[in-house]
């Protein structure tokens, strides 16, 4: 007791000691607080992503609403005053990812409450990665890019050749460019995007580059492409609608009179 008493009026007398031993305490106690504070950073991760994807998907409208409503006439930016926005994005989560059958499909949490209803894109910051197949209420299901009945119209970036992105069922991370016109000028690692020939994707979404392609003017003129998404490892994404498919669809359906 005495020399517990002693060693107490030593560090309150002394301020070398009493220096000392506050150093020591806020370097045990900081590292504590902060080992907890890791702890509690990475234990809210998971809410962290979810905040994320819906300011990513609200940028997405917003950009693309603003976009909508400027036309360029004569050089000259004016507003619009008819013209809505022809796209609006809905973050979700993949909950369900198959990517090892012939017949790939994904599982995300959001469904007709939500607005999701069938073929509208799925996509994710890095590409394509589906079209939306069947709806519940609260839950949807997609094909995959990665299913042999997927056929999505895509092109070469630089040189606007398209053709169709198909899967041969083999590689997860490569799936093939179909029907490109033998004069188009291809390289290793050029960039795939889609299209924009369909009711489903917006132009210009990201797919993946070349890998390999049959040299000369061969009958089979197929691409390989290595996605940019890791296709095994896939968490939020936004499902894409176009707010003028069904009136484009109505326009390309009319018979001749």
């Amino acid at each position: 007791m005495l020399q517990f008493i002693a060693i107490a009026l030593t560090f309150n007398n002394l301020n070398f000691h009493k220096s000392k031993y506050v150093s020591s305490a806020n370097a045990v106690t900081g590292g504590f607080y902060s080992k907890v504070s890791n702890i509690s950073e990475y234990l809210n991760l998971k809410k962290e992503n979810e905040i994320l994807a819906e300011e990513n998907t609200q940028l997405k409208n917003l950009l693309e609403k603003n976009t909508s409503n400027l036309f360029l006439i004569d050089s000259t930016v004016v507003d619009s005053i008819k013209h809505l926005q022809t796209y609006t994005y809905t973050s979700a989560k993949i909950i369900k990812n198959d990517y090892a059958k012939a017949f790939n499909f994904l599982t995300i949490n959001k469904g007709k409450n939500q607005g999701i209803s069938k073929e509208m894109a799925v996509i994710n910051s890095k590409g394509i990665i589906g079209i939306t197949d069947n709806t519940s209420n609260n839950y949807t299901r997609v094909q995959s890019i990665l299913n042999k009945n997927s056929k999505i119209n895509a092109r070469l970036k630089n040189d606007n050749y398209f053709g169709s992105l198909e899967w041969d069922g083999k590689d997860y991370n490569i799936v093939q460019l179909k029907d490109i016109p033998r004069q188009a000028p291809l390289k290793i690692g050029d960039t795939i995007e889609t299209g924009g020939k369909s009711t489903i994707f917006p132009e210009g979404i990201l797919i993946g580059t070349v890998l390999k392609f049959n040299q000369g003017n061969t009958a089979d003129n197929k691409i390989d492409v290595k996605l940019f998404n890791d296709m095994s490892s896939l968490g939020y994404i936004s499902v894409v609608k176009n707010l003028d498919k069904k009136e484009i669809q109505s326009i390309e359906t009319t018979t001749n009179e």
